[in-house]
């Protein structure tokens, strides 16, 4: 089981990704916002934290690397999740500090696989 902090303002998606998880067995916080995200993940130093690209406050990319520049949460793995899929956004996800890029729509099953793979790699 990992702690996971995601960041979603869209709250059908947020509750789905939230519920799939804990389903999955694991702890699960959830934010609406890239502050909330950044702020959860300085709080909870979650094992994995997942972001939507586009949200209020800060964007994905912004709570990715504030959560990069904290040193206790440096080696925190972060996913992204975006509807949109150009080869720009997933190189621009990767360059601020993420270590996996998951596309909108997903399946659950392929959610918590990738979490799984995610969280085998960056294990603490």
């Amino acid at each position: 089981m990992a702690k996971i902090v995601i960041a979603e303002d869209e709250p059908d998606i947020r509750e789905l990704i939230a519920f799939t998880l804990r389903f999955a067995g694991h702890e699960v916080i959830a934010g609406t916002n890239g502050e909330e995200g950044y702020l959860l993940a300085k709080k909870e130093r979650p094992d994995l934290v997942m972001l939507d690209v586009r949200m209020p406050k800060l964007t994905g990319y912004e709570a990715c690397k504030r959560i990069k520049a904290e040193p206790e949460l440096a080696h925190t793995p972060v996913i992204f999740l975006s509807a949109k899929g150009q080869d720009s956004e997933i190189e621009q996800g990767l360059a601020a500090g993420a270590e996996e890029y998951l596309l909108k729509p997903f399946a659950p099953d392929q959610l918590v696989e990738r979490v799984k793979n995610v969280l085998a790699k960056y294990k603490k």
